[in-house]
């Protein structure tokens, strides 16, 4: 152990070669703890909607309105107050209107009180960080000068003089437009210092890939993956039980140019087949969520390729059934319970006629079995999804910054649930040869999640149940990200008795609000339960009902506030952000985005409104969090290494 410590040693004096530049860095480190705690944002289940998301970012759930009245207060009208909003939010798109707008000598005045007004904006951001922190925020093009202006530059006398000579300069040069944009970007990733989203990037919405391009540029950003996540990362492994689902979700709401255009996934073989086997079928069952400027010939070519891929899922998803028993999935094994002579199902005992009793690629004899055609197109469909450079590298960088759940800060985080007994125990669930529950359920889920995409050469069994992991983890009533007894996909399709169609929620559901349950779920996950909160999303929060996303007295929030379009008759409102700083907890509730337009033209804005506040006792600083322990780690180190360089056991370098 000794000699471990003296190489770690060693290593650490090749960073701090000697007493001065140790010294300095412990000094560093000391004054970065006293610092206030960085700010974090909560969200959940953005499901695709790229335009509310983005837009939210851009206003920090409301946080840069807030620090413009904080600058501004009653020197600016409400109208100016908006148009800064409306340029630190778009700020290339303002420029334009603005160009087309004003004269050329009242378009240089513009620039020049912009200019002033964003530096305002941007010191009020940027106060309670570190020079180093925010040089890093800093684009390379304008790092210098903007840490000029944003210092406080005792030194010089004529403040005013200085920075008006600045600007007079950058609107001389004609970079005016760029430096607004550059500062507006630098005011955006500021306010939004750390990001964690908690599950269910994909499916439904528009815009999942755009979302996905706009998170790999962002400075600090972690997902708690959902089962919609999941799902396009087993399909991204070239699991075809998960490609099916994918691109049914896809047709399903009318987004199959995600597929297409987004990530230039080939559907053209899919179109194909369907017409072809689907020519005289209307497909009525399986309609799609249109809109009044789709063509009735798109719609129609969507039902029947809506029907193809359902119907290949329901095989696919009897193969993955068979092959692995201990999923105890049997009874979700259906196209073997139909009477496809009279058109009926029994389920549980009981008959239902079915709505669809059109099959021409099932074998009643072998109903899970592929038709060659199905076969040959999933072939296509596996390759195109396994050779697409653009849905991998989302992929990856999915795996690369997520997990099932995250410890951070007194916060645990994770999309779905904790599955529950009746009693509110942890239910023990088999998977492989053991069984598991609470937090190691979580982790062996996850363990053979990046099992399943990463390549095993030496372990190809591994590697295979992996993947189907992936499945069992999208659907199976065990799974904490799902969370529900059973899927009823194919009873939404087939059967009219809506009672058929429940999906019955985990018992999680209807006890988190007991305290004795959310301690214990805590307590499990290694979290303080009287300091500690569970935040998760997955199931939508019906406002409209009565229902509130705070549980168990502030201990619990599920802030699934409906960013889906989909869900917002549920929910009454769009979207929840959860914020977190050194004051303490707030969630807000945000309004229906209209438009991009709407926004840069009549300055309009998301309305955000808080729905609670939880102040801390005291203001959080970053010795309070989990980067304020490592910190002190450091330190500690590091005054190792002093006691080495002074006792003589390590030389000092120059």
């Amino acid at each position: 152990m000794e000699n471990l410590n003296f190489k770690y040693l060693q290593s650490l004096a090749t960073q701090y070669p000697n007493i001065a530049r140790a010294s300095t860095e412990i000094i560093n480190l000391q004054a970065l703890l006293n610092l206030p705690k960085e700010t974090e944002h909560f969200v959940s289940d953005i499901h695709g909607e790229y335009e509310q998301f983005l837009h939210i970012l851009r206003n920090g759930s409301g946080a840069i309105r807030n620090k413009i009245e904080d600058v501004f207060g009653n020197t600016l009208c409400a109208r100016d107050k908006k148009s800064l909003a409306t340029l630190i939010y778009y700020p290339e798109e303002k420029i334009e209107r603005m160009k087309q707008e004003l004269s050329e000598e009242d378009l240089l005045d513009w620039y020049k009180v912009s200019l002033h007004r964003l530096i305002a904006v941007c010191k009020e951001c940027s106060a309670k960080y570190t020079r180093s922190k925010l040089r890093k925020s800093l684009p390379e093009d304008f790092a210098y000068i903007l840490e000029e202006l944003l210092s406080e530059n005792n030194r010089v006398v004529q403040k005013e003089e200085y920075y008006n000579e600045i600007f007079d300069t950058i609107i001389r040069i004609n970079r005016a437009r760029e430096f607004i944009v550059a500062i507006s970007q630098v005011i955006q990733t500021l306010t939004v210092t750390r990001l964690h989203v908690i599950g269910d990037v994909f499916d439904r919405g528009p815009g999942p890939h755009i979302i996905m391009d706009h998170l790999m540029k962002h400075c600090t950003v972690d997902f708690q993956w959902g089962n919609h996540d999941v799902v396009w990362m087993g399909a991204a492994s070239g699991h075809e039980a998960c490609i099916a689902n994918v691109i049914r979700l896809s047709a399903r709401y009318n987004n199959l140019d995600v597929l297409e255009d987004g990530y230039g996934i080939n559907l053209v073989p899919l179109a194909s087949f369907a017409m072809e086997t689907y020519a005289n079928d209307p497909c009525e069952c399986f309609s799609v969520h249109a809109e009044d400027h789709h063509h009735p010939r798109e719609i129609e070519l969507n039902m029947k390729m809506h029907k193809a891929i359902a119907i290949i899922q329901f095989k696919l998803e009897g193969q993955v059934i068979k092959r692995r028993p201990e999923f105890n999935m049997e009874k979700r094994m259906l196209l073997d319970k139909i009477d496809y002579e009279n058109g009926t199902i029994c389920i549980d005992g009981k008959t239902y006629e079915l709505l669809d009793k059109s099959f021409p690629t099932i074998d009643p004899k072998d109903p899970f079995k592929l038709s060659p055609g199905e076969e040959s197109l999933m072939n296509r469909l596996r390759m195109n999804f396994r050779n697409c450079d653009k849905l991998q590298e989302h992929i990856r960088f999915m795996f690369n910054k997520g997990s099932l759940y995250l410890r951070c800060n007194s916060n645990l985080l994770y999309h779905g649930c904790v599955p529950l007994d009746e009693n509110g125990n942890f239910r023990k669930v088999k998977i492989g040869k053991k069984e598991y529950a609470g937090k190691e359920l979580y982790d062996v889920l996850e363990y053979y999640a990046r099992k399943g995409y990463y390549e095993q050469q030496d372990n190809r069994e591994e590697h295979e149940y992996g993947k189907d992991i992936m499945w069992y983890i999208w659907s199976n009533e065990n799974s904490p990200v799902y969370g529900k007894e059973k899927m009823a996909t194919f009873e939404r399709y087939f059967i009219a008795d809506k009672e058929v169609q429940e999906e019955k929620k985990d018992y999680y559901y209807q006890l988190i609000d007991r305290e004795d349950v959310a301690n214990r779920i805590l307590e499990e996950f290694g979290m303080d339960p009287e300091k500690s909160h569970i935040i998760n999303g997955h199931m939508p929060v019906k406002t409209v009902k009565g229902e509130s996303p705070v549980k168990c007295g502030g201990k619990v929030m599920i802030i699934d506030g409906g960013f889906s379009k989909a869900y917002r008759g549920q929910t009454g409102i769009a979207g929840y952000t959860l914020i977190y700083n050194s004051r303490g907890l707030r969630l807000v509730s945000h309004e229906t985005f209209t438009s991009t337009e709407d926004m840069i033209e009549k300055e309009k804005d998301v309305f955000s409104d808080t729905v609670i506040m939880e102040f801390s006792k005291h203001r959080e600083r970053v010795a309070d969090t989990e980067n304020g322990k490592q910190i002190r780690e450091k330190i500690k180190d590091l005054e190792e290494l002093l006691h080495a360089y002074r006792s003589g056991r390590i030389l000092e370098q120059e």
